[in-house]
């Protein structure tokens, strides 16, 4: 949520302060963000690749493997890297090898490890190297590959391991590491030899006059914008290029406004300049094409080349920039292909910790990192269906007259949402007396069709000595420290001067945790839900609009340590208050959005692209956004529809809401200087498009909910760039403005054009694609003009899905549960189809218990016939859900594409266990070129049970 001017009871000089901080601007403060030249460590590494391009041959790392030290047990490989240029630091080396073939490398330092640093300023930071990343990042389970057997031979130890003979080639004189799958390199660890681990080293006083060096000016203080950094540890960055020979694309790295295939960052035509930042911050406005920071990080980098996929996943918490170059071969490199992309990672503290993932291919990669970090959780129904929120709905009335004019208008939607206005004096957990003075009967109202309410809670708590909350979090110790550790830190936002709750500290998260109960949250219900905003954390007077690196957390680590952690730490503790509110077996799946996030945030939120402005350009940049969080394992991802900051024209938000139709989270949002657009405001025959894109999303919630499932346990993105769906079909791989929609074989090109009424569409293969709403064929592979006028969105279906939907207009998504199934067959070229369907009750765990429904659905045109067979490992586990779901039924089947011979079938007949019966079937002859179809009306067959419909 961006800023406006603040009604705080104050000062008036406090008042100027705020009206200096937060008046809007037009675009992005660059001033207030750091470049690279701006952030030290990132300037030194930085300076030092340049000097280790201009020494080319001659250039070699000081890093040293001593092989005296090599260990290997159980898959694990252990020894010492000696820093030869400091007068020989130690740094341990760990080289784990898991079973899935995914290795692991983590280099610390030995003098911090055992505490023998002297820490300055009397600080009371912790004295080793951040260590406790992979407590919040990672889930556990992982085995080494006990088996690996080690080989040294002429300075080069050779690990072999994993089920597809993957080796780990470690050159030890300069240190670096080849991974290989079948003799093919596919990673390399400091081919370039850019590896940098900076050590600890006291601070040495300069005589008068003697000046400090060019990096000695930041290794124990730096200033940006007023702020002084004390630095407590001294430098302590760690970087290291990786190279991937012969991967033209590398993806990944969110969150940016950029590309999904990430371009080079070291100048020349089209590219960037600066590196990708990785370092969670509110920024204000944010600009298109760019690699600036924005409010979530995830260091993972997917690399694609035809026919396959590795990955790489960084497991640093700190601020982080990463550089990509692609190159030709360079012949001092130890890499043979031909060419390269070329990433150089750099992170101002914590270990040197990095994952290599090999693959083979893209479902591989998504697997290996979804079982390192965590599956996105299988969200609740609702929350997938559309949601209206905007800053702010003013009072209840407002709320329940919005609620009455979506039904008088036919929109449906399920869940609408309150900002910080409905609160007490911007004081969480609590309601403004005057605005929302009944909260219960309010969510009452809503409930009655099916309807949820979101309100906001942030991470700033109200420096209030009369707001029980802030009072008691101080009392108890559960803020933020500042970097002297001993007093609560002080900072502005929302309230005016504010406390941050320390979720680092497990009592603080119990007690967070606690404020959900419904005899604590007064006014809330099961039916409300949460938003977490503001939580990289957002700080109005803090440096880069943040918390200061210096404050000091729980176990005495520094904020630089955690950063990109802390918003995680945050909503993984809204998400479990909600979880337990309701007592022991009796938890529903709860519901929370973050701002902030970093790599495991998928287990337990939902994410939006932030402030985002009203304008073509920012509807253009949320699908590569959102590809990017999908394929980096954090599928649950939107864009504020309509745009936060100014007002759309109606021909743009009439194409947001058409595009937002396909964002996994689809929230329409508002600033609260725009002008209300709720979508039965924008007059005809715009609203009457948005409706039907809404009820179009709908109508397919079977189908994103199938993709959620799947995404739940094989980490499968579910929007799916070409690379993902055709990893052989290299014209694709770069495209970022279509895309699959999980496994329905549906192809989907929004228009984000002003004026467009028609657009060009890739099909990546020779089968048979139709569209989706007047099925006209097209048949070749390659680039089609297809027409796109005002209320056509440009979707498709691949020859070959069956596509489940329910075609009946509700007004929520939970009043749809019981309603009937359509089935779209869109036949394919060789007269065959497929399609999957899971289904459970949408709402509480009991699918961990196998209560669900899992079917596959085939149609073959040898024998003419559709077929449902169950998919449930265990279906006596399904037995009580499928006696619930027994009155579901298919009430139409829709064939697309089949031949003129269809034209005399008049019946079908139908069998479903012991029983048999005919159906009705209408043909349709396709005019000025489109496909002939078929519908079979009301087949009268079960989802719960197996059946075939004979076409013969």
């Amino acid at each position: 949520m961006g800023y406006r001017p603040m009604s705080v009871r104050s000062t008036p000089a406090l008042i100027l302060l705020f009206l200096s901080l937060l008046q809007p601007a037009q675009t992005v403060k660059h001033e207030n963000f750091k470049t690279c030249s701006q952030s030290g460590f990132c300037k030194r590494n930085r300076a030092l690749a340049d000097r280790a391009q201009a020494a080319g041959a001659s250039w070699a790392a000081p890093y040293e493997l001593d092989e005296r030290t090599l260990q290997l047990r159980d898959g694990v490989l252990t020894g010492k890297i000696w820093k030869t240029d400091a007068g020989g630091i130690e740094l341990p080396l760990q080289v784990s090898l898991f079973e899935s073939g995914v290795a692991r490398v983590t280099i610390d330092e030995a003098q911090r490890r055992a505490g023998e640093i002297t820490l300055r300023h009397d600080s009371k930071a912790r004295k080793e190297r951040y260590n406790e990343a992979e407590k919040w990042a990672l889930v556990g389970g992982h085995k080494c590959q006990k088996t690996a057997a080690m080989e040294t031979k002429e300075g080069v130890t050779t690990v072999a391991y994993g089920p597809d003979n993957y080796e780990a080639r470690i050159t030890h004189k300069p240190f670096s590491v080849q991974f290989l799958r079948r003799g093919e390199v596919y990673v390399v660890l400091n081919d370039r030899n850019l590896i940098n681990v900076e050590h600890w080293r006291p601070k040495i006083e300069k005589a008068e006059g003697e000046e400090l060096t060019e990096d000695e000016e930041t290794y124990w203080e730096e200033t940006f914008g007023g702020n002084t950094d004390s630095k407590p540890r001294g430098p302590e960055s760690v970087a290291l290029d990786i190279t991937f020979p012969g991967y033209d694309h590398v993806y990944g790295i969110p969150e940016h406004a950029t590309s999904l295939s990430l371009k080079e960052t070291r100048g020349g035509e089209g590219n960037y300049n600066e590196p990708y930042r990785l370092y969670n911050s509110d920024v204000f406005e944010y600009e298109t094409d760019s690699p600036m920071t924005l409010y979530g990080s995830i260091p993972f980098m997917q690399a694609q080349k035809k026919g396959s996929a590795v990955g790489v996943f960084w497991l640093s918490a700190a601020e982080t920039w990463v550089d990509v170059i692609k190159t030709k071969r360079n012949p001092h490199a130890l890499t043979t292909e031909k060419s390269s992309t070329q990433t150089h990672w750099i992170s101002e503290s914590g270990l040197l910790d990095v994952f290599v993932l090999p693959g083979p291919d893209v479902t591989s990669v998504y697997r290996q990192y979804g079982e390192l970090t965590g599956f996105t959780t299988l969200p609740a129904m609702f929350s997938i269906a559309y949601h209206q929120c905007r800053w702010n709905y003013i009072s209840q009335d407002d709320v329940q007259d919005v609620d009455r004019k979506f039904d008088k208008f036919d929109i449906p939607y399920d869940v609408i949402w309150l900002d910080i206005e409905h609160t007490d004096g911007k004081k969480y957990f609590t309601w403004d007396p005057l605005t929302f003075g009944k909260p219960e009967s309010m969510q009452k109202t809503l409930a009655k069709r099916d309807r949820k309410l979101v309100a906001i809670v942030d991470p700033h708590i109200k420096n209030d000595g009369n707001y029980a909350v802030g009072k008691e979090m101080v009392e108890k110790g559960f803020g933020v420290k500042d970097k002297g550790g001993d007093k609560v830190y002080e900072g502005w936002c929302w309230p005016g001067s504010s406390h941050w709750v320390d979720c680092f500290n497990p009592a603080a998260v119990d007690w967070w945790k606690s404020l959900f109960k419904f005899d604590k949250y007064i006014g809330s219900t099961p039916n409300l839900w949460i938003w977490n905003d503001m939580n990289e954390p957002s700080v109005f007077n803090g440096p880069e609009t943040t918390m200061p690196k210096d404050n000091i957390h729980h176990g005495n680590w520094e904020h630089r340590d955690v950063h990109n952690i802390n918003g995680m730490s945050f909503h993984n503790a809204t998400y479990e208050g909600l979880k337990v509110r309701l007592g022991n077996g009796k938890e529903r799946r709860p519901f929370v959005l973050t701002r902030s996030f970093f790599a495991g945030s998928q287990r337990s939120a939902a994410m939006w692209t932030g402030d985002n402005q009203a304008d073509w350009p920012h509807l253009q940049q949320a699908f590569p956004m959102l590809l990017a969080n999908g394929i980096a394992g954090f599928p649950f991802a939107g864009a504020d529809v309509g745009g936060f900051f100014g007002n759309p024209s109606k021909e743009l938000l009439t194409r947001w809401y058409q595009a937002g139709a396909f964002y996994p989270f689809f929230r329409g949002h508002a600033h609260i200087d725009a002008k209300r657009r709720e979508p039965y405001l924008v007059g005809e025959p715009y609203v009457s498009i948005i409706r039907n894109a809404i009820r179009l999303r709908y109508s397919l919630l079977p189908a994103w909910y199938t993709a959620f499932q799947r995404a739940s346990w094989e980490g499968m993105p579910i929007l799916r760039p070409h690379f993902v769906v055709f990893p052989d079909d290299e014209a694709g791989f770069a495209i970022d403005d279509q895309f699959f929609l999980g496994d329905t074989g549906l192809l989907a090109k929004p228009v984000v054009w002003e004026s467009a009424t028609k657009t060009t569409v890739y099909f990546p293969d020779d089968q048979v694609y139709y569209d989706y709403f007047d099925f006209t064929p097209y048949h070749r592979k390659g680039h089609h003009e297809v027409p796109a006028a005002l209320e056509k969105i440009p979707l498709f279906m691949r020859g070959g899905r069956i596509i489940p939907r329910k075609d009946r207009p509700r007004r929520s998504s939970g009043l749809m549960k019981y309603d009937p199934y359509t089935l779209v067959i869109s036949v394919s070229s060789e007269g065959t189809a497929g399609g999957v369907l899971y289904v459970d009750d949408g709402e509480t765990y009991a699918h961990r218990s196998g209560a669900y429904i899992h079917r596959a659905f085939t149609f073959n045109h040898g024998d003419n016939a559709l077929r449902s067979e169950n998919l449930h490992p265990e279906p006596e586990k399904a037995a009580a859900y499928n006696k619930d779901m027994k009155s579901v039924r298919v009430e139409r089947i829709v064939v697309v594409g089949v031949g003129k011979g269809w034209a005399t079938k008049k019946e079908v007949v139908v069998k479903q266990g012991s029983k048999t019966w005919n159906a009705k079937i209408v043909y349709t002859e396709g005019k000025g070129g489109k496909a002939n179809t078929a519908v079979v009306r009301d087949p009268k067959v079960s989802i719960t049970k197996d059946w075939s419909v004979s076409f013969m």
